[in-house]
C-alpha cells in the first residue's frame, strides 16, 4: 500500500481517533444495521473493526445464537471486545474470507485505504449466504475537501491546507478518495440486488474537532516530510483547535451503501 497504511493503529493517536469516529459514526452504522434487520441468530463479519464499539453492537443484537467475527490487520484496539464476538487478525486486502454464508458483511472506512479492493469487494460478496446483506461506507474526500467548509479567517485557511496536505499524503499511498460515490455502482456490478445508499456529513460535533486533532498529531511528521507543513504551522492548528477558534470543522461525506445477495 505505497509506504503503509497513513493512520497506523499502532500509534498512540489511533485509540482517540478510533473514540471520535465511533461518536460521530456509529449512529449511523447501526441505523442501517437495524434498516437491514439485523437480528437474533445472525452470523456477521466485521472488517477493519478498529475499536471494538461496532463488534460489540453486534454481537448484542445477535445473542449468543449468532456469531460475530471482528477482523483487522491489527487487532491491538480490540482488546475489549464482547466475549460474544470472535477477533481475528486477517487481511480482506489479501486473503481469503474467514468465514461463509453470513447473514451481514460490514466495512465502514476500509475499502477506500485497500489497493486491492476490487478482490476485496469480491471476497467479501462471496462470503454472503443467498438473501445476506453487505454494507459497505466509505467517505468520499472530493465530494466535499475541505475540515472548514466555511473558510472565513486564518485559522480557517491554515486549517484546510494541513487537510489538503493529509489528503496528498493519503492518495501517495494509493487510497482512492473518490471511492465513496461508485459504491451503489459497484454493488450492482457484483449482482447484489436491492441496493440502495444515502451520506452523512456532518459539521459543528465536538468530536470532529478530537478527530482533526489526534489525526494531525499522528500524520504530522509525514506532512512535514513532504514539505506540505512546517512545525510551526501545526503547532499554530493544534493551538487553534485547543483554544476552540475551530468549532465549525466537517467530516467528509460518508457513503454508506447496501445490497442483498440473491
Amino acid at each position: 500500500m505505497g509506504e503503509g497504511y497513513l493512520l497506523e493503529n499502532q500509534q498512540p493517536e489511533a485509540g482517540e481517533r478510533f473514540t471520535a469516529l465511533a461518536q460521530l459514526l456509529d449512529p449511523v452504522t447501526c441505523r442501517h444495521f437495524d434498516r437491514l434487520g439485523v437480528a437474533e441468530g445472525w452470523r456477521c463479519w466485521e472488517i477493519g473493526a478498529g475499536g471494538a464499539t461496532i463488534p460489540n453492537w453486534l454481537a448484542r443484537r445477535v445473542g449468543p445464537g449468532g456469531e460475530v467475527i471482528a477482523t483487522d490487520i491489527d487487532t491491538g484496539w480490540l482488546d475489549s471486545a464482547d466475549p460474544g464476538a470472535e477477533v481475528r487478525r486477517h487481511d480482506v486486502g489479501a486473503e481469503p474470507p474467514p468465514v461463509a454464508e453470513l447473514d451481514l458483511v460490514h466495512a465502514r472506512l476500509v475499502l477506500t485505504h485497500v489497493p486491492a479492493r476490487e478482490a476485496a469487494l469480491r471476497a467479501m460478496v462471496s462470503a454472503l449466504r443467498p438473501g445476506g446483506w453487505l454494507l459497505l461506507e466509505e467517505a468520499d474526500p472530493q465530494l466535499q475537501p475541505l475540515i472548514c467548509p466555511d473558510e472565513y479567517g486564518p485559522e480557517q485557511r491554515l486549517a484546510n491546507r494541513l487537510r489538503q496536505g493529509f489528503r496528498s499524503l493519503m492518495a501517495h499511498r494509493q487510497a482512492d478518495l473518490g471511492y465513496g460515490r461508485t459504491l451503489p455502482r459497484l454493488l450492482r456490478a457484483e449482482g447484489l440486488a436491492e441496493v440502495g445508499a444515502d451520506g452523512f456529513f456532518p459539521i459543528t460535533d465536538p468530536a470532529c474537532v478530537v478527530l482533526e486533532r489526534a489525526t494531525v498529531e499522528q500524520v504530522a511528521d509525514r506532512l512535514i516530510a513532504a514539505g506540505l507543513a512546517t512545525r510551526e504551522e501545526i503547532d499554530e492548528h493544534l493551538a487553534n483547535l485547543a483554544a476552540g477558534r475551530l468549532p465549525d470543522l466537517a467530516t467528509s461525506p460518508l457513503i454508506s451503501a447496501w445490497g442483498r445477495r440473491p
